[in-house]
Protein backbone atom coordinates (compact mmCIF):
# COMPACT_ATOMS: atom_id res chain seq x y z
CA UNK A 1 0.00 0.00 0.00
CA UNK A 2 1.67 3.44 -1.10
CA UNK A 3 1.18 6.39 1.44
CA UNK A 4 1.96 10.27 1.87
CA UNK A 5 4.50 10.50 4.91
CA UNK A 6 4.94 13.22 7.34
CA UNK A 7 8.17 12.13 9.38
CA UNK A 8 8.68 12.61 13.29
CA UNK A 9 11.16 11.70 15.67
CA UNK A 10 7.68 10.64 17.81
CA UNK A 11 6.28 7.26 18.13
CA UNK A 12 2.29 6.91 18.22
CA UNK A 13 0.29 4.01 18.78
CA UNK A 14 -2.60 2.24 17.23
CA UNK A 15 -5.36 3.97 19.34
CA UNK A 16 -3.79 7.34 20.08
CA UNK A 17 -5.05 10.54 19.47
CA UNK A 18 -2.38 12.72 17.95
CA UNK A 19 -2.07 16.69 17.78
CA UNK A 20 -0.22 18.15 15.39
CA UNK A 21 0.85 21.44 14.70
CA UNK A 22 1.19 21.98 10.87
CA UNK A 23 2.91 25.23 9.57
CA UNK A 24 5.11 23.88 5.95
CA UNK A 25 3.48 24.29 2.93
CA UNK A 26 4.13 20.53 1.82
CA UNK A 27 1.85 19.43 5.01
CA UNK A 28 -0.67 21.89 4.54
CA UNK A 29 -1.09 20.16 1.38
CA UNK A 30 -1.30 16.89 3.12
CA UNK A 31 -3.61 18.15 5.36
CA UNK A 32 -6.12 19.37 2.83
CA UNK A 33 -5.60 16.39 0.64
CA UNK A 34 -6.58 14.24 3.68
CA UNK A 35 -10.37 16.33 4.29
CA UNK A 36 -10.71 16.62 0.51
CA UNK A 37 -9.84 13.01 -0.32
CA UNK A 38 -10.46 10.99 3.12
CA UNK A 39 -7.04 9.48 2.54
CA UNK A 40 -4.53 8.53 5.81
CA UNK A 41 -1.05 8.94 5.89
CA UNK A 42 1.78 7.92 7.69
CA UNK A 43 4.26 9.62 10.56
CA UNK A 44 7.38 7.35 10.02
CA UNK A 45 9.67 7.24 13.05
CA UNK A 46 13.21 8.97 12.67
CA UNK A 47 15.73 7.73 14.60
CA UNK A 48 19.23 6.58 14.48
CA UNK A 49 19.03 8.57 11.04
CA UNK A 50 16.75 5.74 9.81
CA UNK A 51 13.24 5.33 9.23
CA UNK A 52 11.83 1.85 9.39
CA UNK A 53 8.45 1.79 10.93
CA UNK A 54 6.29 4.33 11.69
CA UNK A 55 2.21 4.18 12.53
CA UNK A 56 -0.43 5.02 10.18
CA UNK A 57 -3.15 7.78 10.94
CA UNK A 58 -6.65 9.58 10.32
CA UNK A 59 -6.97 13.09 10.15
CA UNK A 60 -10.23 13.18 12.51
CA UNK A 61 -10.52 17.07 12.90
CA UNK A 62 -8.77 20.64 12.25
CA UNK A 63 -8.62 22.36 15.37
CA UNK A 64 -7.81 25.97 14.14
CA UNK A 65 -6.52 27.15 11.21
CA UNK A 66 -4.16 30.46 11.19
CA UNK A 67 -4.42 33.77 9.24
CA UNK A 68 -0.52 32.57 7.72
CA UNK A 69 -2.02 28.95 6.83
CA UNK A 70 -1.12 26.72 9.63
CA UNK A 71 -3.19 24.69 11.71
CA UNK A 72 -4.01 22.67 14.58
CA UNK A 73 -5.22 18.88 13.89
CA UNK A 74 -6.33 16.07 15.58
CA UNK A 75 -5.53 12.05 14.23
CA UNK A 76 -5.79 9.43 15.42
CA UNK A 77 -3.36 6.15 14.92
CA UNK A 78 -4.54 3.49 13.19
CA UNK A 79 -1.87 0.79 12.46
CA UNK A 80 1.55 0.17 12.23
CA UNK A 81 3.70 -0.33 8.94
CA UNK A 82 6.96 -1.10 8.15
CA UNK A 83 8.49 1.07 4.75
CA UNK A 84 9.21 -0.54 1.59
CA UNK A 85 10.28 2.26 -0.37
CA UNK A 86 10.78 6.04 0.47
CA UNK A 87 9.95 8.77 -2.03
CA UNK A 88 10.81 12.70 -1.60
CA UNK A 89 7.89 14.02 -3.71
CA UNK A 90 4.87 11.26 -4.61
CA UNK A 91 2.80 12.28 -8.25
CA UNK A 92 2.90 16.17 -8.24
CA UNK A 93 2.29 16.44 -4.36
CA UNK A 94 5.33 18.42 -2.19
CA UNK A 95 5.65 15.74 0.37
CA UNK A 96 7.00 12.79 0.61
CA UNK A 97 5.39 8.97 0.70
CA UNK A 98 6.06 5.53 -0.12
CA UNK A 99 4.75 1.54 -0.37
CA UNK A 100 4.19 0.12 3.06
CA UNK A 101 3.76 -3.04 4.81
CA UNK A 102 1.32 -3.22 7.63
CA UNK A 103 2.40 -5.74 10.56
CA UNK A 104 -0.36 -8.38 11.23
CA UNK A 105 -1.13 -7.79 14.58
CA UNK A 106 -1.54 -10.62 16.98
CA UNK A 107 -4.10 -10.05 19.93
CA UNK A 108 -2.55 -13.56 21.73
CA UNK A 109 -2.15 -12.28 25.48
CA UNK A 110 -3.42 -14.09 28.28
CA UNK A 111 -5.85 -12.36 30.87
CA UNK A 112 -3.25 -13.51 33.29
CA UNK A 113 -0.26 -11.39 31.88
CA UNK A 114 -2.31 -8.71 31.21
CA UNK A 115 -3.30 -8.91 35.22
CA UNK A 116 0.56 -8.98 35.73
CA UNK A 117 1.51 -6.19 34.20
CA UNK A 118 -1.30 -4.02 35.31
CA UNK A 119 -0.07 -5.61 38.90
CA UNK A 120 3.19 -4.19 38.13
CA UNK A 121 2.32 -1.31 36.67
CA UNK A 122 0.22 -0.18 39.85
CA UNK A 123 3.50 -1.07 42.06
CA UNK A 124 5.83 1.32 40.15
CA UNK A 125 2.98 3.96 40.39
CA UNK A 126 2.67 3.78 44.12
CA UNK A 127 6.68 3.71 44.49
CA UNK A 128 6.95 7.44 42.53
CA UNK A 129 3.75 8.09 44.91
CA UNK A 130 1.43 8.64 42.05
CA UNK A 131 -2.23 8.10 41.60
CA UNK A 132 -2.94 4.88 39.50
CA UNK A 133 -6.90 4.24 38.34
CA UNK A 134 -7.26 0.97 38.23
CA UNK A 135 -8.02 -0.21 34.97
CA UNK A 136 -10.48 -3.73 34.40
CA UNK A 137 -7.93 -6.43 32.54
CA UNK A 138 -10.40 -6.69 30.13
CA UNK A 139 -10.46 -3.02 28.56
CA UNK A 140 -6.28 -2.87 29.20
CA UNK A 141 -3.22 -3.61 26.60
CA UNK A 142 -0.13 -2.84 25.70
CA UNK A 143 -0.51 0.80 23.60
CA UNK A 144 -2.90 1.83 27.29
CA UNK A 145 -0.53 4.15 29.27
CA UNK A 146 2.59 2.88 26.81
CA UNK A 147 3.99 6.42 27.48
CA UNK A 148 3.55 6.63 30.97
CA UNK A 149 5.77 3.52 32.03
CA UNK A 150 8.97 5.22 32.10
CA UNK A 151 9.97 3.13 28.56
CA UNK A 152 12.81 5.69 27.06
CA UNK A 153 12.43 6.40 23.14
CA UNK A 154 14.46 3.06 22.38
CA UNK A 155 12.36 0.80 24.05
CA UNK A 156 9.10 2.16 22.47
CA UNK A 157 10.94 1.95 19.13
CA UNK A 158 11.33 -1.42 20.18
CA UNK A 159 8.25 -1.93 21.57
CA UNK A 160 6.19 -0.92 18.19
CA UNK A 161 8.16 -3.67 16.04
CA UNK A 162 6.51 -6.04 17.65
CA UNK A 163 3.47 -7.66 16.18
CA UNK A 164 2.06 -10.23 18.81
CA UNK A 165 0.58 -8.57 22.18
CA UNK A 166 2.41 -11.38 24.37
CA UNK A 167 5.36 -10.25 23.11
CA UNK A 168 4.42 -6.63 23.72
CA UNK A 169 3.49 -7.02 27.25
CA UNK A 170 6.26 -9.53 27.82
CA UNK A 171 8.75 -7.07 27.43
CA UNK A 172 6.65 -4.31 29.52
CA UNK A 173 6.60 -6.98 32.25
CA UNK A 174 10.51 -7.21 32.32
CA UNK A 175 10.62 -3.32 32.22
CA UNK A 176 8.53 -2.99 34.81
CA UNK A 177 10.00 -5.84 37.22
CA UNK A 178 13.61 -3.82 36.14
CA UNK A 179 12.09 -0.20 37.26
CA UNK A 180 10.97 -1.44 40.27
CA UNK A 181 14.06 -2.91 41.28
CA UNK A 182 16.02 0.27 40.93
CA UNK A 183 13.32 2.60 42.51
CA UNK A 184 13.15 -0.26 45.09
CA UNK A 185 16.88 0.24 46.22
CA UNK A 186 17.20 4.08 45.51
CA UNK A 187 14.39 4.26 48.39
CA UNK A 188 16.08 1.89 50.48
CA UNK A 189 19.58 3.75 50.22
CA UNK A 190 17.43 7.19 50.52
CA UNK A 191 16.08 5.88 53.94
CA UNK A 192 19.12 4.55 55.08
CA UNK A 193 21.19 8.13 54.49
CA UNK A 194 18.48 9.87 56.15
CA UNK A 195 18.36 7.30 59.28
CA UNK A 196 22.23 8.17 59.55
CA UNK A 197 21.78 11.44 60.30
CA UNK A 198 19.68 10.59 63.79
CA UNK A 199 20.66 9.79 67.04
CA UNK A 200 19.25 5.93 67.82
CA UNK A 201 19.81 4.21 71.10
CA UNK A 202 22.71 1.08 70.65
CA UNK A 203 22.44 -2.08 72.57
CA UNK A 204 25.66 -2.64 73.78
CA UNK A 205 27.59 -5.75 73.13
CA UNK A 206 27.44 -8.39 75.92
CA UNK A 207 31.61 -9.20 76.17
CA UNK A 208 31.65 -11.23 79.10
CA UNK A 209 31.95 -15.02 77.46
CA UNK A 210 34.54 -13.31 74.66
CA UNK A 211 37.89 -14.77 74.95
CA UNK A 212 41.21 -14.38 72.79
Amino acid sequence: MKLPFFPLQSIFFPGETVPLHIFEERYKELIKDCRKEAITFGIPVYIHNNMVYGTEVQLVEIVNTYESGEMDVTCVARQVFRILSFNNRIDDKLYAGGEVQFLDNQNDAEPQLKQEVLDRLHELYELMDVPFSPLPVEKFNSFVLVHKMGLSFEQEYQLLQMAKESERLAFIKTHLISTIGVLSEVDRTKKTIDMNGDFRNFDPLDFKDFEI
